[in-house]
């Protein structure tokens, strides 16, 4: 079957990326391990021994960035709708977190574990109608948050991927009802062109 043109160059330009030819060059699954790096190497979110849960975890970039920092003490979990190859100290849970029966398989793999951290670079298969993707992007983030308050111990953190526009303002001021701090990241590794954003909370209250 012949690619379209949008097709073709959309080939060109992942290939072509700097953070594609990197990541393939050191070992990383994913171009989006760089904008996890780059968020890490300013804001020091994981450390050994901590406890990290992934949403939208596949295919694992920022879970092998986790568990290479969070090292044997630590403890990742991912998890996903998609399948995801294995990866070392990585406890990988398939499925829609949203029911019951996965919700219940994280909580399991956690124990009696908190969590430090909940990292979610969720986002919808995109149609190019930002009327459509905005709400659908936002809907995962507020999933994300929503699992956030569960899981997480007090003073925890939440990094989450949203996009600019309807609805964001609104969305931060959740995240300000349950964390002391809200932060904004735009990683180099994200393309110029895309609305995507990172929203860094901090200090989890418990309880709220």
């Amino acid at each position: 079957m012949a690619r379209s043109k949008s097709s073709k160059g959309w080939l060109k330009e992942h290939f072509d990326d700097a953070y594609v030819k990197k990541s393939r060059d050191q070992g990383y699954r994913s171009r989006a391990s760089f904008k996890l790096l780059e968020i890490l190497d300013r804001d020091r979110l994981i450390r050994p021994g901590m406890t990290v849960l992934d949403l939208g975890a596949a295919p694992g970039g920022w879970s092998q960035v986790a568990a290479a920092i969070a090292g044997p003490s630590g403890k990742v979990i991912a998890s996903d709708i998609l399948a995801m190859e294995p990866l070392a100290d990585v406890q990988f849970i398939q499925g829609d977190f949203t029911e019951n029966a996965v919700y219940e398989q994280i909580l399991a793999a956690l124990g009696e574990a908190r969590v430090d951290l909940v990292v979610s670079d969720m986002a919808p298969n995109l149609s190019g109608m930002k009327e459509i993707d905005q709400p659908r992007v936002l809907y995962l983030a507020e999933l994300a948050l929503e699992m956030a308050r569960t899981v997480l111990k007090q003073n925890g953190a939440l990094l989450v991927k949203v996009f600019q526009g309807s609805g964001l303002d609104a969305y931060q001021q959740d995240l300000r009802s349950s964390f002391q701090s809200v932060k904004v990241r735009k990683p180099q590794a994200s393309r110029a062109r895309s609305a995507e954003l990172y929203l860094l909370a901090e200090g989890f209250i418990a309880g709220q």
